[in-house]
């Protein structure tokens, strides 16, 4: 049975003033042309691969299968000539061809449902342009709270409004989220996109539940909002539960379907530094967003897609696979040992739940003795002082509030310490607590 989609012109009011007020490039929009049967092309500036000096490019990749064991891949002839010249804003047909596939595969969507794909330099390119698409300066937006801090820059650039959302151990708070739609001032028009990271939070490692996720789906169907996935950990996930599926495959449930954006990145399980992140979006949105790459980038860099997309067709689907089990399993051990030097060194003196997926621990500094009264203690100057003077670097937890606001809880990476590291930081940070608490 086919899914239902919202209709193109559905999407109009959830449009920036920039976002319609974008044209196509009147180069790139022609492109497509030059594929045509016959056709004599005179249209762009592109440069003749003749003069490029690369001939071949050779990568050498450990095998999913066998860590232990290197295989080799060459990019030469069309594959290297294609990832050399100026291509479609969107990405290169081939990469975008294996991301259609793992989409249906990991969450069961299909072309011809109203939505497409686009790749961009990292999941965070895309996700600032989608929020310039859909947002005017000074409108409300839905965020978690604590939210990403690598978003707070592009919505603050446009003064956005910030509606912060709880979250807690089990994700976001659908019961908030309804209270504050349903007691939202009369006259003022409500918000129209809920940004939300579902998987092992940044900041608080939290990964939501199911039963949550459909009722945020829900209210976004009630009151008429989209939902920004942005899902960097979707594949760092080591909870003992079954993954739960994502906002992207549950809106199948739906009467119809069209209100998720889906952000995927590969930066935390290929390469950080290859910046390849694909967006999936219903067809209007994603058209604004590649006119937005179309004017300030071109395009995400051809030689990066190209070499992502020799590495992943070599591996195959189920290659790929076997790769992210085994990363989220390396993050799961390193979640592991974090976790038994805070028992050991903190318990009692920070409270905490251990994450499900990512590469973060959320953890509240208890700074004063059981039973004193008065207000919880702020972690930032803690952390910004006594612990960065005893050779600690995290972040305190303000930074992750909307509102900026006080709070007791510090954010801490354990992706890259080894086991003696961890030890030490932790021992720091216990020190760090007891002279606080004057002990």
């Amino acid at each position: 049975m086919s899914l239902q989609s919202l209709p193109s012109e559905y999407y109009d009011a959830f449009l920036s003033t920039l976002a319609k007020d974008r044209k196509p490039n009147p180069i790139r929009g022609l492109y497509p042309l030059e594929a045509r049967p016959g056709m004599i092309s005179l249209l762009a500036g592109k440069p003749n691969a003749a003069t490029f000096p690369f001939t071949s490019l050779t990568i050498k990749t450990r095998s999913p299968t066998d860590p232990s064991t290197e295989a080799t891949t060459e990019i030469a002839g069309t594959a290297l000539a294609e990832g050399l010249q100026y291509g479609p804003t969107a990405g290169l047909p081939s990469l975008i061809g294996w991301f259609y596939d793992l989409q249906e595969r990991e969450h069961g969507r299909k072309k011809g449902e109203g939505w497409r794909l686009s790749i961009g330099s990292g999941s965070q390119d895309v996700i600032h342009k989608a929020i310039l698409a859909l947002l005017n300066p000074g409108e409300p937006v839905l965020v978690e709270s604590p939210l990403y801090a690598g978003v707070v820059p592009t919505f603050e650039s446009i003064h956005a409004e910030f509606i912060a959302v709880p979250t807690d151990s089990q994700g976001i708070l659908p019961s908030s989220l309804r209270s504050t739609l349903e007691n939202w001032p009369a006259g003022k028009p409500k918000p129209r996109v809920l940004y939300t990271v579902p998987y092992g939070g940044n900041p608080t490692g939290v990964t939501t539940t199911e039963e949550r996720r459909r009722e945020v789906l829900a209210l976004a169907r009630e009151h008429n909002f989209l939902i920004l996935e942005d899902d960097p950990y979707y594949y760092l996930y080591f909870g003992k539960a079954a993954r739960p599926r994502s906002y992207f495959s549950l809106e199948c449930e739906l009467p119809e379907v069209g209100r998720v954006i889906r952000f995927d990145s590969v930066s935390k399980i290929l390469s950080s530094g290859i910046r390849i992140g694909f967006v999936c979006a219903p067809e209007p949105i994603l058209n604004k967003i590649d006119m937005h790459t179309a004017v300030a980038s071109l395009q995400t860099p051809g030689l990066t897609q190209t070499i992502a997309y020799a590495l992943l067709n070599s591996w195959g689907h189920d290659g790929f696979k076997t790769h992210t089990l085994a990363v989220s399993q390396f993050y799961k051990e390193k979640r592991d040992v974090f976790e038994r030097y805070m028992k050991q060194h903190l318990e009692g003196l920070a409270q905490w739940d251990a994450p499900e997926a990512g590469m973060f621990f959320w953890f509240k500094l208890l700074l004063k003795e059981p039973g004193a009264g008065g207000e919880e203690q702020d972690s930032e100057q803690l952390i910004r002082g006594p612990a960065l003077e005893k050779g600690v670097l995290a972040l305190p937890g303000t930074v992750f509030l909307p509102d900026g606001g006080k709070t007791p809880y510090v954010r801490a990476s354990f992706s890259l310490l080894d086991e003696t590291e961890v030890e030490e930081a932790i021992k720091r940070l216990r020190a760090v607590v007891l002279e606080a608490r004057g002990a």
